[in-house]
């Protein structure tokens, strides 16, 4: 019978920013990108937003591999079923290193979106580290079972939480929603708002747009 061992060891990841952080930076957005991505392809949605009050973060899933059978186009993953917890700490310890080396702490106006996958990601992210944010987007994606309301308790109550997905996703089925959507408000009760667009699975730019405009909640 086989043997399933483990060892540790130092790893390496690159990660993506788009515009420059200045005294004039408005919002700090960290975005987690959905299966498929590489992060520099997922900045290409935040392209319209101010470049001088928007600055963007967006990590790299770890695991890349080819899209399709002509082995051309390479694509990303966060996590799969195989090693599921071992994998996640990997991920949340090299977040921890990204938020670090960019001092999210000493985010005025942070804001968290996750796209798809990347939902899964934030969400335990933020829970597992106890992150304050000032907005947090769950777009498209499903937010992970184990995480329960005591998770997100330490959150402030003012903090505004997003559930974005389009009316033609085709990964969302009637049955889905009304599951996330019970998920969602029992995990942050009336923080919760429910935005759906016209549109498929897709990042739905002119909502992000609408987010970097809006006056930062400042409480932290």
């Amino acid at each position: 019978m086989p043997t399933q061992k483990q060892v540790s060891y130092q790893n390496i990841n690159t990660y993506e920013t788009r515009n420059e952080h200045t005294k004039n930076t408005k919002n700090v957005w960290i975005v987690f990108h959905g299966l498929g991505y590489l992060s520099r392809y997922f900045l290409r949605y935040f392209e319209s937003l101010n470049p001088e009050e928007n600055y963007i973060i967006a990590p790299q899933a770890p695991s890349k591999y080819y899209l399709g059978s002509k082995y051309k186009h390479v694509g990303a993953c966060w996590l799969t079923k195989e090693n599921t917890q071992l994998e996640k700490e990997n991920v949340l310890n090299y977040i921890d290193s990204v938020a670090d080396a960019e001092m999210l702490s000493t985010a005025k106006n942070l804001i968290v979106l996750g796209y798809s996958q990347g939902v899964s990601i934030a969400t335990r992210w933020l829970a597992s580290r106890q992150i304050q944010c000032n907005h947090l987007i769950l777009h498209s994606g499903a937010i992970p079972t184990e995480l329960n309301k005591d998770d997100f308790s330490y959150l402030h109550t003012t903090t505004p939480v997003t559930y974005i997905y389009g009316n033609n996703d085709e990964y969302i089925t009637e049955a889905k929603m009304t599951e996330q959507s019970l998920k969602g408000s029992d995990l942050f009760g009336k923080r919760l708002e429910i935005r759906v667009f016209e549109g498929v699975h897709e990042v739905f730019k002119p909502y992000l747009l609408e987010v970097s405009l809006k006056n930062p909640t400042n409480f932290m």
